[in-house]
């Protein structure tokens, strides 16, 4: 599933199998990858091959750094990489493809041939990754009915629409066709899902063979469990698995074996640590946390001699996530390979942030650094030394040195100022005009995918003593922020405060702006629908007669508002939905930086027009967002755009720095405004 901080353990020779992969096999064809089955390994032209990979997704990071991250990678030791495709990434709205700029995947993986590393392609149609709705499209959920990751025809037909416009790219790019991509993995974690379609599974085989040819080798990836495996695997689809450090390696690789009695043994995601939620402490995993994971090991009986493998990302590891390793239990021999998730991690920028469930929602941050080897901007960090040290010293590295961190220039404090309140602009916001509606429509239904929607109605009656303004359970996704009378009266969030006092007269606005804070990554069911799922009460009477404002907010910044707009007469005061404007100019450098919100509460950030995602410092734990120098502008002024949501400090300001803050979460009785 892609969860941050995890990492790849392959095992190429059996589990508790002393047959070591080191017989060549000259009829092999001359160019080729697969598995060996008689002795537990993949074969690479017919010669036994391991791969040490880390993982990257070019979608979070900006296209001029491609290079200099991929070189990185490959100066640090690697030879292999491993890559997803978000489907709705390309595919923003049926049969409206885009491969452009950043989202121009043909390059990126040009650039890994040119650069010498394979890839390890995860083109899914569903990946996790923390991004959101696990890569599938929003619009599927324009057919409320749909049943997703299954062989619902609705959803087939979206798949295949898809895969025939993706695999085709792909195909000359396989390894056996020429290229660098080695294997590709169908699907992902399909048994952590309820659905258990088998058809389903089937169908995408068939699609990716047709699409692909004969030769590619196909996997899929599960947990370690027996149920997992069951409903995630299926016949001509190499079964592999994925655990932490806590987990009993002879169980864990038994599994496996339980589907794949024979060939190489492989941990897809060897879990090192996790990733960050909103509210939450930045997660990150010590030294002697895993090493506590080898020493488990050890109690297992194993004699380690440790050989360079594999890494890609995540967390601090320690020894055991650094190292190949051979196994001894008794005359018996394992030999781990391992790969590290993530190596560099990079950027959720704009709505691209994924959230999961558990027992709560849970938005992940914009941030999406996790402690990695290259940090969120790429720079090489103690740890990848120390991972490259190790690596020296069981194989050559490139030659030549490691490319230095990337510049970063504090370019210091810039003022702002208010342009206006979101209540006074809907007619640059929403220039189609409100949906009129009975009842509150969701963003699905009125095919809005990301950021906001705006909900308006009017009290019904005078409420001259404060009454209970409510929202039904899991009825507003994800947070609603409430005005009336274009005053803001505080905010309701899913799974957290459901209910205001208002009060008011009869015919008096009331205005409620619904954020999407990013659909479900991860768990039973992606049917993530967004907005006003049901029915707002004053006082425990449905209110109606509602007008919804789809709003296209990224549209108006890109074509230059509000900075190319006349400036607005002076508004109300700094709380609720507003925004904010200003300009600095850079000395003669665009150099990466860090913006912080002293002050601020939660909003989005827009420089030059690119949204560079959402900050929420008032709820933590990141205070900065990341600003890649290719953003900004030399010569000119370069604009900043600032959503604010709840309420800007009095003297309104942001602070650009040379470092990021990640690490900083405030108290929940902080949480709320107003």
């Amino acid at each position: 599933m892609g969860l941050p901080g995890l990492v790849l353990l392959l095992l190429a020779a059996g589990l508790l199998r002393a047959q070591p992969c080191l017989s060549p096999q000259p009829t092999a064809p001359a160019r080729s990858f697969q598995l060996d089955y008689e002795h537990d390994c993949f074969l690479r032209d017919g010669v036994p091959f391991r791969y040490v990979s880390g993982s990257i997704h070019y979608a979070r990071v900006p296209r001029p750094a491609w290079r200099d991250r991929l070189l990185k990678m490959y100066m640090s030791g690697l030879n292999a990489l491993q890559v997803y495709v978000p489907w709705n990434y390309h595919e923003p709205l049926p049969g409206v493809y885009d491969f452009s700029g950043d989202r121009d995947v043909e390059v990126f993986l040009d650039l890994t041939a040119e650069l010498g590393l394979l890839v390890i392609l995860r083109p899914g149609p569903y990946i996790c990754a923390e991004w959101e709705m696990g890569g599938l499209p929003a619009w599927l959920l324009w057919q409320s009915d749909i049943v997703l990751r299954s062989s619902d025809p609705a959803f087939l037909a979206a798949v295949d629409s898809w895969l025939h416009v993706l695999l085709p790219k792909i195909k000359p790019r396989l390894y056996q066709n020429g290229g660098n991509i080695i294997s590709v993995q169908v699907e992902n974690e399909y048994g952590s899902y309820y659905a258990c379609d088998y058809n389903y599974l089937r169908h995408l085989l068939g699609s990716f063979r047709a699409l692909l040819g004969s030769e590619v080798l196909l996997f899929t990836t599960d947990g370690a469990q027996a149920e997992e495996l069951r409903c995630g695997t299926l016949q001509g689809l190499y079964a592999t698995v994925d655990f932490g450090p806590g987990s009993n390696l002879t169980e864990a690789f038994g599994a496996q074996r339980g589907v794949e009695p024979r060939g190489p043994l492989v941990n897809s995601e060897y879990y090192t640590g996790w990733l960050d939620y909103w509210g939450g402490a930045h997660a990150s995993t010590s030294a002697a946390q895993v090493a506590r994971g080898l020493a488990d090991m050890l109690r297992l009986g194993a004699n380690v001699n440790m050989q360079v493998a594999s890494w890609g990302g995540g967390h601090s590891m320690g020894p055991m996530g650094l190292w190949g390793v051979w196994v001894g239990v008794g005359a018996e021999h394992t030999r781990l390979v391992s790969r590290r998730y993530m190596f560099h991690g990079g950027t959720n920028f704009a709505y691209w942030s994924g959230a999961d469930l558990k027992a709560q929602y849970k938005p992940v941050t914009t941030s999406y650094d996790y402690d990695a080897p290259l940090s969120e901007a790429g720079d090489p960090t103690e740890k990848l030394f120390a991972i490259r040290t190790v690596i020296s010293q069981f194989q050559p590295l490139p030659v030549g040195p490691m490319p230095p961190a990337t510049p970063k220039y504090a370019y210091g404090r810039v003022d702002l100022r208010k342009y206006a309140d979101l209540l006074d602009v809907l007619d640059v916001l929403s220039p189609s005009g409100p949906i009129r509606s009975q009842f509150p429509l969701t963003f699905e239904a009125i095919k809005q995918t990301h950021g906001f929607v705006l909900y308006h109605t009017q009290l019904p009656r005078d409420i001259p003593a404060p009454a209970p303004l409510s929202a039904p359970p899991h009825g507003v996704c994800d947070r609603g922020y409430v005005m009336l009378q274009k005053e803001y009266q505080g905010t309701l969030e899913r799974d957290g405060q459901s209910t205001l006092p208002v009060t008011g007269r009869a015919g008096d606005a009331l205005d409620v702006l619904l954020e999407n804070m990013g659909r479900l990554s991860f768990g039973a069911n992606f049917s993530d629908f967004k907005g006003l799922l049901g029915n707002l009460s004053l006082d425990s009477s449905p209110l109606s007669n509602w007008l919804i404002y789809p709003l296209a907010i990224d549209a108006a910044v890109q074509q230059g508002w509000p900075h190319a707009a006349l400036p607005q007469p002076s508004s109300r005061g700094r709380s609720g939905p507003a925004f904010y404007t200003g300009t600095f100019e850079t000395p003669g450098i665009a150099w990466d930086t860090f913006v912080k919100f002293p002050g601020w509460s939660k909003g989005q950030l827009w420089i030059n027009g690119f949204n560079l995602g959402r900050y929420w410092p008032r709820r933590g734990p990141q205070q900065t967002l990341f600003v890649p120098g290719s953003v900004l502008r030399v010569g000119c002024p370069n604009n900043i755009t600032v959503l604010e949501l709840e309420g800007a400090p009095p003297s309104p300001f942001l602070l650009f720095l040379d470092q990021p803050l990640l690490n900083s979460t405030l108290s929940p009785s902080t949480w709320t405004v107003g």
